[in-house]
């Protein structure tokens, strides 16, 4: 048994999970009567099929502002979230926000738009680009983490309903962990994982301390913290943007493209395009008076 969850906020209609319904009816596949999360905002529509075929079928649907999880309804309500932090869980990326503080932010954010979309080795790019902001004061991090990041909507609630429903929650991050830990301490994150930049005499040195958080420590994050709550990876939800985020994505019980890059977007179960990230509570079946609200 399968779940397509379809979200709107405040635009959902009956007409628009009428067409979803008659398009899985059409492929195929047995459907269920629709079921009304919250009343204009997001429904379920249960079905029995092929999971592919109901995603490309779902996915031709062009209603604006619609986005569209379809999933395995057994393993829905997830027991571990693990997110990645820039551009999902915060509104900017930070490395290119602290080259701003440099003058060279045009020339650093190219380079990150770049290994997000997959065009060039993690590991290598943001040792390049740390490489770039070696003599920058340590307190241009403060300033800049005070000045410039913010968190994403329905951060907070996302979290903090997941932890009331007994999940455990993982920021792990490419980024830096002064802007890491501060921004899983404000969302209530359990624990965090993100990269140390070296510092000597108040000022960066230009490097990074080794190891280096990228993706494939990402995914081994996914995979540690599952193993030691006992849980199978489709008890997990995992969520990013980048080419970064793809192999956490892939692997977890449910894998989101938050407003993602192309390929994060392509690897996902479900790409969040519209919405805030209340939109993964809709996709686990929260209704909002089930929200901790953040």
């Amino acid at each position: 048994m399968f779940v397509a969850t379809l979200i709107a906020a405040g635009k959902l209609t009956g007409e628009v999970v009428r067409e979803a319904i008659d398009r899985l009816d059409a492929t195929g596949h047995e459907v269920g009567a629709p079921h009304w999360i919250d009343q204009g905002d997001a429904a379920d529509i249960f079905f029995q099929g092929s999971l592919v075929s109901a995603r490309a079928e779902l996915a031709k649907m062009d209603h604006g502002a619609l986005d569209v999880v379809v999933q395995p309804l057994g393993d829905r309500t997830k027991k571990l979230i693990i997110a990645d932090m820039d551009s999902t869980m915060i509104t900017v990326e930070c490395i290119d926000e602290l080259a701003d503080y440099a003058g060279i932010k045009p020339q650093i954010a190219a380079i990150t738009e770049r290994a997000m979309r997959g065009e060039l080795d993690f590991r290598a790019a943001l040792i390049e680009r740390v490489g770039l902001l070696g003599g920058m004061a340590e307190a241009t991090i403060a300033e800049c983490r005070a000045e410039r990041v913010r968190l994403t909507r329905g951060a907070r609630t996302l979290v903090q309903t997941m932890k009331a429903h007994g999940a455990w929650s993982v920021l792990v991050s490419g980024g830096f962990l002064p802007f890491a830990a501060p921004v899983a301490e404000a969302i209530g994150f359990d624990k965090v994982v993100a990269n140390e930049l070296e510092i000597a005499g108040g000022k960066l040195t230009g490097k990074v301390t080794e190891p280096i958080v990228d993706s494939s420590a990402k995914l081994e994050t996914l995979r540690a913290e599952a193993a030691a709550r006992g849980l199978a990876l489709a008890d997990t939800l995992a969520v990013g943007d980048g080419a970064n985020d793809i192999p956490m994505i892939t692997s977890a019980g449910l894998g989101i493209g938050y407003h993602p890059h192309p390929a994060a977007a392509a690897a996902a179960d479900a790409a969040i395009r519209h919405h805030d990230l209340t939109a993964l509570l809709w996709a686990q079946g929260y209704a909002r008076r089930q929200w901790v609200m953040g």
